[in-house]
């Protein structure tokens, strides 16, 4: 009789055990459905979806907070990639939100900064604000933009001392 009782509580602490790992290992949490809607997203931190990052906008989709088409350097296919992972509608892309501090200006894929050379005085601060390294150059130097890696976010603008930054139309 307890040799029996023995081996039924060994079998039931086995199957115990194997509960709990399969639901450790099995079960997907919230932070690891944000992680990857934040790998599909560009991650270029650029504040175009009105969120101050990318990781705090995957966290907005995954509680239903925000729509999945606030993304303008995403484009559709990161729309389409965010609605089949997360088994909702596809929608069309949102406009961009307006660039916080600046008013009328508004962020724009077909746009890229231009920095006029004559009046930049190489502070730097437009460097430090690309979240996508589009701009270069050194301290007490004239900048310049690689438009072909500029998203047009405009978060360059805000801190230039200067106003030597402007938003251009890309193919112009």
């Amino acid at each position: 009789m307890i040799t029996g009782t023995l081996v039924l509580s060994g079998i039931a602490l086995v199957l115990a055990i194997g509960l709990v790992l399969c639901s450790r290992y099995m079960a997907q949490s919230e932070d690891s459905v944000i992680d990857e809607v934040e790998r599909i997203l560009p991650r270029i931190q650029c504040a175009q979806c009105g969120y101050p990052g990318c990781k705090p906008y995957a966290a907005a989709i995954v509680a239903d907070a925000a729509p999945l088409n606030l993304c303008p350097p995403g484009g559709e296919a990161t729309v389409r990639r965010l609605a089949k992972f997360l088994g909702r509608d596809s929608v069309h892309l949102e406009k961009p939100v307006a660039i916080a501090g600046l008013a009328g200006v508004q962020a724009n894929l077909d746009d890229t900064a231009v920095i006029d050379e004559e009046l930049c005085i190489g502070c730097n601060l437009c460097l430090r604000a690309c979240p996508v390294d589009a701009i270069v150059g050194v301290q007490q130097m004239m900048h310049t933009v690689i438009s072909d890696h500029c998203t047009g976010c405009a978060l360059c603008l805000p801190p230039c001392p200067v106003d030597c930054i402007s938003l251009a139309p890309r193919h112009a």
